[in-house]
């Protein structure tokens, strides 16, 4: 049974990989819940939540000096665009300064097994050359982006120089159970399907969409995302690698609005808005790489979003 430590683990990425995990490994969850939720994880007693912030130094180290973790995944961020340009200084702490110290700490211990980063594919920015390879044009137009970008870039050379066992992967557009919809930080197919579900009720609602719903996705759903990120931690080739993580298919907007709208029989009011700062046009992942140490995901987007809406639904 190994020790694993997640952090961002009541998040909605970070809960799926502690629930899948706790079956048979002894979990330790850092999350501070400001974006997470308690109720996110199961209930066992395999799981232990500490509630802090990956910024306290005294707390990680403490951890570190007290536990010998296996593996370590490091989801921890504030994972809202928008907010890393309103606050660059106060997003940087998290996403790019909690990640330095977590190498240093984890620098000096012996028998870890990997770290794990989960960086971003708003790495690439808006180079329009399509599908994005991992060595393709990074263009990071944010400070989340750039953020991302440069922990990602000292995890991978924190196990050239000093031999660190990591992997990094860029994840592309997650969606399942758990996102919270009234959350800032909310994927957009959990918002819309928080519409429906207001539609389904009968309470008048509409759907913000900001640009002209044409700009695409590479929507990947969680159990896939669990898959990769398990498929990865225990390939010694995924040894100071950056993977892609999506499906190497998009979507629109507009048509991912119609796939829903006609598996529930409703038509959704949708109100244009200007496209925002920051936001990419076109996104879509060439997995080859990750396909090479042997993933292939499961769900297109119309089987994901089938299970996801049978989940929302509380369907049997």
């Amino acid at each position: 049974m190994n020790n694993i430590l997640i952090t961002g683990g009541a998040g909605f990425i970070g809960s799926a990989l502690a629930n899948y995990y706790c079956k048979n490994h002894n979990i330790i969850v850092v999350d501070d819940l400001s974006m997470g939720n308690e109720k996110n994880l199961i209930k066992s007693k395999n799981i232990t939540l500490i509630k802090g912030s990956v910024t306290d130094q005294q707390l990680m180290a403490q951890l570190l000096e007290t536990q010998q973790f296996d593996y370590i995944f490091h989801l921890a961020a504030i994972a809202s665009v928008a907010d890393s340009v309103q606050r660059p200084l106060e997003t940087h702490h998290v996403n790019f300064d909690s990640v330095l110290y977590l190498l240093e700490l984890v620098k000096k211990q012996t028998g870890l097994k990997r770290l794990l980063f989960t960086s971003s594919a708003a790495v690439y920015g808006d180079e329009p050359t399509l599908p994005k390879q991992e060595e393709s044009v990074i263009r990071p137009l944010t400070p989340y982006a750039i953020d991302k970008f440069s922990a990602e870039k000292y995890v991978v050379d924190y196990c050239h120089l000093y031999g660190v066992p990591t992997s990094a992967v860029r994840f592309f557009n997650v969606y399942g159970p758990n996102q919270n919809p009234n959350s800032p930080y909310s994927g957009v197919i959990s918002i819309i399907m928080d519409c429906y579900k207001q539609l389904l009720k009968n309470n008048n609602t509409s759907f913000t969409m900001f640009g002209d719903g044409n700009q695409s996705r590479d929507f990947i759903y969680i159990d896939d995302v669990i898959k990769a990120l398990d498929l990865i931690v225990s390939s010694d080739e995924a040894l100071a690698e950056v993977y892609n993580v999506g499906t190497g298919n998009s979507v629109t907007l507009n048509n991912l609005i119609s796939i829903i709208g006609e598996s529930l029989n409703k038509d959704l009011s949708i109100n244009y808005e200007n496209e925002r700062d920051g936001d990419i046009r076109e996104s879509l992942a060439d997995i080859s790489k990750i396909k090479s140490i042997g993933f292939q995901p499961e769900f297109d987007i119309k089987k994901g979003l089938r299970k996801y809406i049978k989940h929302e639904l509380n369907l049997d």
